[in-house]
């Protein structure tokens, strides 16, 4: 297969909820440059190599910016959700303006504030898993604990009110779509989502809180070093988004591989201390992690000795990449004690996923309170009843079933 012989529908689809299209490897080993065909109808090219992939996220001709007459709309709808619309271009793409917003919000997700809200986040577990306990199993793990952990965290750190999560989820769904939603809806629901934004940074501005939007009021306009009004506005309908979506997702997807094979949980049971190693091998071996990140050209550039000319907007599958053998050995394996793992579950580069400090302490605290509160915790259906999440660029399940 290369290239010029098939055009391929994108996302591929996988028959297992937890397992890699077989496609993956077939591209990555005869057609690492790829053709493909995405929701909207448009032509764009696909990577799925582990250098290739790492390359072009590092290369600033390759740009966030998908509003050029010329790029290739994501979706199915008219304006591609999130990754296509004009909001995207609000948040400096590059140069000393990216560098800067970085620092201002980057302060927020460091590892020392990290460590520093992990009680806080290991007693939201505990009362999460408290209520789980008394509704009785079965339960629903990504529903009692995976969607709202990192929701209660994501929306203290914005001192936005986590009873709005129901809200905050389909707003973010509409922005991530692909193809669940139709324009009118998405145009409906983000009005509001930029409404509701508007309002609570109106609040802020009259009564400040400790939290990262009444910390980029108050550092000012850019003349001060800061951001303008709309900057804020959107960098926190993204975090929230970014903040919680994600993560809630992967609560549900790591859970499960673990408890796939019953005998890595007893293995984490026996010895905890590779719970850091084995949240890292459960990020690089994600088969469902979504969509990818695209990227536009700005100017003809080569990747893997094919020439891309300027106006190619490039998807770079960084799930796929994971599994690359010349990265990593035994790939196709899960190894709970790798290291070191260079994975690309949080891209690469300038734009490397700025929460991803978040992510990690998320990931790592469920798995600490779980240990310890359900050590007989097992899959209440087959693996193969699991069902992905479906038409959104975020990949996920769409329940997780438990009992313990």
């Amino acid at each position: 297969m290369s290239a010029d012989e098939q055009v391929l529908t994108y996302p591929i689809t996988s028959d297992a909820a937890l397992d890699p299209p077989a496609e993956w490897a077939e591209l990555r080993g005869t057609c690492p440059v790829a053709h493909v065909t995405l929701p909207s109808g448009d032509q764009a090219t696909l990577l799925t190599r582990y250098t290739d992939v790492k390359q072009v996220l590092a290369d600033p001709r390759f740009t966030r910016l998908l509003n050029a007459p010329d790029a290739a709309r994501l979706s199915a709808t008219e304006d591609g959700g999130l990754f296509n619309s004009e909001m995207a271009a609000i948040i400096p793409d590059g140069g000393e303006e990216h560098q800067r917003w970085r620092r201002l919000v980057g302060k927020w997700f460091t590892a020392k504030r990290m460590n520093a809200i992990r009680p806080k986040m290991a007693q939201i577990a505990d009362d999460l898993i408290d209520d789980m306990v008394k509704r009785g199993a079965p339960g629903d793990l990504k529903a009692g604990l995976g969607f709202p952990l990192p929701v209660y965290v994501i929306c203290d750190m914005l001192g936005v009110p986590a009873e709005d999560r129901d809200r905050f989820s389909y707003w973010s769904d509409t922005l991530l779509n692909l193809t669940r939603y139709g324009k009118e809806e998405i145009d409906a629901a983000q009005a509001e989502f930029f409404q509701y934004m508007s309002d609570h940074l109106a609040a802020k501005r009259a009564e400040p809180g400790d939290d990262l939007l009444s910390e980029l009021i108050a550092a000012g306009g850019p003349e001060d070093g800061g951001l303008n009004d709309l900057q804020i506005l959107v960098t926190g309908m993204a975090l929230l988004v970014a903040g919680h979506e994600t993560t809630a997702n992967m609560i549900g997807k790591m859970v499960s591989m673990l408890l796939a094979d019953r005998t890595r949980w007893e293995r984490l049971l026996a010895d905890p201390s590779l719970i850091r190693t084995t949240v890292e091998e459960t990020l690089r071996l994600d088969a469902n992690s979504g969509f990818g990140l695209p990227r536009y050209l700005r100017e003809e550039t080569e990747v893997n000795n094919t020439v891309l000319p300027k106006g190619t907007t490039v998807i770079c599958n960084m799930a796929a990449a994971n599994r690359d053998e010349s990265a990593f050995e035994h790939a196709a394996e899960m190894d709970l004690s790798r290291s070191p793992n260079p994975h690309l579950a949080f891209g690469s580069g300038a734009h490397s996923c700025l929460g991803q400090a978040l992510a990690r302490t998320e990931l790592q605290v469920v798995l600490e309170v779980l240990l310890r509160r359900l050590p007989t915790l097992e899959l209440a259906v087959p693996v193969a009843e699991l069902e992905r999440v479906e038409g959104l660029a975020v990949g996920g399940l769409r329940t997780v079933p438990v009992r313990w």
